[in-house]
């Protein structure tokens, strides 16, 4: 192809990743050399004068230079007017041999042409794709795929305005009625219960700013689709290499008694089985505790994966972790025609359940260690028979030498990683795991993205990589992405999930709400990372395309001349390509500066070896206190794409792996302040993800049909609590921490809405002060007969109906747009306030004591041995002081319920009227601590536990009804004649 083709192509390219963003993408300007006189062709009506014609109706034939001979119509919007082509006005409806193409072969391409048009219109403004196979246009057969190819991976999909419009009125609805509601309540005291009444109004202001908070982040929900099929299109094509980016993928485990190394073999197995390239795809087993019981469950897994793979590839199997294969309750016959699936089926099975004996011998020796410690096989001492002090250990199980299955097919690589660890350095927990593992994964393999997750959860669905790779991959987007963050989902959790440990809310709610601002936050696993943003770069800046091309070169690579220095203007371009260390300076001729020729060396190479200058005019020594002294490493960050050194031999790598790893060698650097995760929290991954987003660059949730990873959540109501106090101590580190989004990160890329969101991750646990007083007034005045609101007229109180009312209404109507179930909805309301009752109450005195008084507290759980049976953990009684705010609480209420309906009782009816209000504001809190006190109870021998309150509040109201009745008395049909005691004779 000669060069005015090449530049015809790249520009048809262009406009196919352009196709469908919206404004602010101009294609290049294409001379009269470049572009050969073509009809324009628009689906307008005919006429004389064609500028009214949208440029998104027009189309560019593609003339028989192009290809093998035929043509081809493909949407090209023209933003300019200059183009040197003589228009002639078409319109499709008509006859087209009345315009002189009358074959019958351009007849169905113009229908085909049509049909693309139709649902290229539900993508027009979502994104473009780009790329494509340049190669792929010399056959006119595979035009059609290569158009395919060429749309956009991924799509925006708006909420339906009639869901969304109208929570959005409900909300603005709302916040006026709050603001008339709280200035009732400030300008109406109550004299006789000032205090009552104080304490009440500033809590309903914390409670307004709080909702606030959570409620405007949610104002632009989003939905997202991907296109799984035009990414292999462009990427991996079947009989070609494949062009998909590799992937580390990284598994965290501490304790093998706590994390049933089972469970981490689940996992990985689920890694190793993932339907991706086997040689783009690597896993880091990142062992915390130095466990021998982890190297050698992880040997085992490594010896059943060669069967287990190539199982779950022949015959499509989902999920890929065998112990959830095999334990679902479904048709596994269902769509399978293979005739040995049944067979092959029942062998691996059995296979299965053999490696699952040998993992649990593995735990039973564990349980008994050795005075000596543990021995490995040739005898030595195991390295890490103290936790505390022990060597960095590396050790690939899978890789490129001996890594095959029982098929001889190669395997993903495995590698087991344990950092070292010496007394009287901080390691930095989990946080620092994970960067160690972002070191090694540098060195060893140094794919460009990385994907973490947990012991616990396991890839369900085996296309997950892919889905991520729709938005990295996307040639317009995908740069200035810095993490896919997945929702969690789990199993094991009972029918009614009485503790919302499914988080639906969250997950389904708040995190598409931020999706349509900067992005979801990041939760800590299932997430997928642009590895240079983790290095702690910055985002790409947004340039556009070089329009004009070169006088004397005819080079359309940059904005500046790289042969004469002369500046191409464009005034439509709103961005210049242009190297900060080119100086202007003064010359005699007009527009050409005076800099030495050397200088201008690499201009040609575009924005791309600009900033590859750029990086290498960075010293040796800014690197080293940057990412610390590793030349292999510091090698490594500077590879966009990823790789490593070709003629590295394996032993050096593994030496220089064994370096990074070392306890020592993160001082004076950046790591955990500017680079990887970020310490100074327990929470590592929020102040990870604002970190990033301050940073400019933005996030992606993706929310596939079928869940990408599944994992265990504590179904325990004492467990539960704890990890709730958890996350909470970490938000209440990070509001004490110089990283707080209330004054952290101010003129940088980080959105206020964005911004709110974040504030709200980290205030949510003072709302426990003010929860709890809240929750104690209704008892207080049920017990004092006082109340918190003064007599109101029918005026005032609609105030307080239009409230109620309009949370009601938007509880219902977001139910309606996010599709999350009423009961899901209700029950992550009890839990906000059980938890802000409890575990977030304590971990704000724990945080507080932590970060101002350097005391670390901790509770101790004792529990009672459960059934064996399923959800038998969820009966389970474990005491905790977390359980003494709430118990205190309904103990208060239902004793002030008792006691206002006795009171109402005794002094008749006209005490009834304000004991209503009291009535509804204790119950309303019985009922958010309903679930908690069904885990108080127990069992209770399976009788439901709504059976025993309510017998006990009815048994307390009949005896009282009883006592004011006494019916053994005799009644008085007269008035009752006393003797008064004095003589009237």
């Amino acid at each position: 192809m000669d060069r005015s083709g090449q530049h015809i192509a790249e520009a048809m390219l262009h406009e196919h990743m352009s196709y469908g963003r919206g404004g602010g993408h101009d294609m290049p300007h294409m001379t009269s050399t470049m572009l050969p006189q073509v009809p324009l062709l628009t689906n307008g009506p005919e006429s004389e004068d064609i500028s009214g014609i949208p440029p998104e109706h027009h189309a560019l034939i593609i003339p028989s230079f192009m290809g093998s001979g035929g043509k081809r119509v493909h949407p090209l919007p023209y933003p300019e007017s200059q183009l040197p082509v003589q228009p002639r006005p078409l319109d499709p409806s008509k006859d087209l041999a009345s315009y002189g193409y009358g074959s019958v072969a351009w007849k169905e391409r113009m229908e085909n042409w049509k049909t693309r048009q139709d649902k290229l219109a539900l993508v027009k403004s979502d994104g473009g794709g780009g790329g494509g196979y340049g190669e792929g246009m010399d056959d006119d057969d595979d035009l059609p795929i290569m158009d395919e190819a060429r749309q956009p991976l991924s799509r925006k999909i708006p909420i339906p305005s009639s869901r969304i419009n109208p929570y959005r009125m409900i909300i603005v609805i709302r916040l006026v009625v709050l603001a008339f509601f709280l200035r009732f309540r400030i300008l109406n005291p109550v004299p006789d219960a000032f205090g009552l009444w104080i304490v009440s109004v500033i809590c309903e202001v914390w409670f307004a700013v709080s909702w606030i908070l959570d409620q405007f982040p949610k104002w632009l929900p989003i939905n997202r689709e991907t296109y799984l099929d035009r990414l292999s299109l462009r990427y991996d094509r079947e009989g070609k290499p494949s062009e998909l980016a590799a992937v580390d993928i990284f598994v965290s485990t501490v304790d093998p008694m706590k994390e049933p190394p089972i469970v981490t073999a689940n996992t990985v197995l689920s890694i190793l089985a993932v339907d991706y390239p086997v040689d783009k795809v690597s896993c880091y087993v990142s062992d915390d505790g130095a466990a021998m019981l982890t190297f050698e469950a992880l040997s085992e897994t490594s010896e059943f994966a060669r069967k287990w793979v190539p199982f779950c590839k022949k015959f499509c199997i989902e999920p890929r972790a065998p112990e959830m294969y095999f334990a679902q309750k479904i048709d596994y016959l269902k769509d399978k025609v293979h005739p040995s699936f049944v067979r092959e089926r029942r062998a691996m099975k059995r296979e299965y359940e053999e490696f699952k004996v040998r993992i649990n011998g593995l735990v039973a020796k564990a349980q008994k260690v050795p005075e000596e410690g543990w021995t490995m096989q040739d005898g030595t001492p195991w390295p890490g028979n103290n936790v505390r002090d022990h060597p960095g250990m590396i050790q690939v199980f899978l890789g490129h030498s001996g890594g095959v299955d029982t098929d001889g097919n190669h395997l993903p690589r495995l590698v087991y990683v344990s950092r070292e660890k010496r007394p009287g350095h901080n390691h930095h927990k989990k946080a620092g795991a994970m960067n160690a593992c972002v070191r090694v994964s540098a060195v060893l393999t140094n794919a460009p993205y990385i994907l973490n997750l947990d012991c616990d959860h396991y890839i369900n669905n085996s296309k997950a990589l892919r889905e991520a790779m729709c938005f990295m991959m996307d040639p317009a987007a995908g740069k200035k992405i810095c993490y896919v963050q997945f929702p969690q989902r789990f199993d094991g959790i009972d029918r009614h999930d009485r503790y919302a440990n499914n988080n639906t809310v969250f997950f389904d709610i708040n995190l598409r709400g931020l999706d349509g601002i900067q992005g979801p936050v990041y939760v800590g696993t299932g997430c997928v990372f642009n590895r240079q943003a983790l290095y702690g770069y910055d985002p790409p800046k947004k340039t556009k395309p070089p329009s004009r091309s070169c006088n004397c070169c005819s080079s359309i690579l940059c904005s500046w001349c790289c042969c004469c220095g002369s500046r191409k203007k464009n005034k439509k371009s709103k961005f210049s390509i242009k190297p900060k260390f080119w100086k202007r300076k003064k010359s005699s001729k007009k527009g050409i500066p005076d800099v030495p020729m050397h200088k201008l060396e690499g201009i040609e190479e575009g924005v791309e070896g600009i900033e590859s200058e750029r990086s290498a005019l960075m010293s040796q020594k800014n690197f080293e206190k940057k990412f610390g002294q590793s030349p292999v490493f510091i090698a490594s960050t500077l590879l966009e794409k990823g790789g490593v050194p070709p003629n590295a031999s394996p032993a050096s790598l593994l030496k220089e792996a064994i370096h990074v790893i070392s306890c020592g060698y993160e001082d004076k650097s950046e790591w955990g302040k500017e680079i990887g995760w970020i310490y100074g929290s327990v929470t590592e991954d929020i102040l990870t993800g604002f970190k990033m987003h301050v940073r400019g660059w933005r996030s992606v949730y993706c929310m596939p049909q079928r869940p990408a990873f599944k994992g265990s959540a504590p179904i325990n109501l004492t467990d539960r609590l704890h990890q709730v106090l958890r996350w909470a101590l970490g938000s209440v580190e990070i509001f004490l921490s110089r990283h707080c989004p209330l004054w952290y990160g101010y003129g940088s890329g980080l959105k206020g809405l964005e911004r709110l969101a974040y504030v709200n991750t980290i205030v949510y646990p003072w709302t426990s002060l003010p929860l709890l007083a809240y929750c104690s007034l209704p008892a207080i005045c049920l017990l004092s007969g006082k109340f918190i609101v003064p007599t109101i007229d029918s005026y005032a109180s609609l105030w307080f109906i239009a409230l109620f009312l309009s949370i009601i209404a938007t509880g219902i109507l977001e139910i309606r747009w996010s599709g999350v179930g009423i009961d899901e909805w209700w029950r992550n309301e009890q839990f906000w306030v059980i938890g802000g009752v409890s575990a977030h109450l304590f971990a704000l005195f724990q945080g507080l004591l932590k970060v101002l008084a350097g005391v670390d507290t901790s509770f101790t759980v004792t529990s009672k041995q459960a059934d064996d049976e399923e959800f038998a953990e969820l009966y389970q009684f474990k005491w905790t002081t977390l359980l003494i705010p709430p118990t205190t609480l309904l103990i208060l209420n239902i004793v002030g319920v008792i006691a206002g309906i006795s009171d109402a009782i005794n002094n008749g009816y006209q005490s009834w009227g304000p004991l209503f209000g009291k009535l509804f504001f204790a119950i309303w809190v019985i009922m958010h601590l309903y679930p908690f006190l069904k885990g108080l109870m127990g069992r209770q021998n399976r009788t439901p536990t709504i059976v025993v309150v309510w017998s006990i509040l009815l048994a307390s109201i009949l005896s009282l009804l009883w006592v004011r009745v006494n019916p053994f008395l005799p009644k008085q049909t007269g008035p009752l004649l006393e003797e008064c005691g004095l003589r009237c004779d």
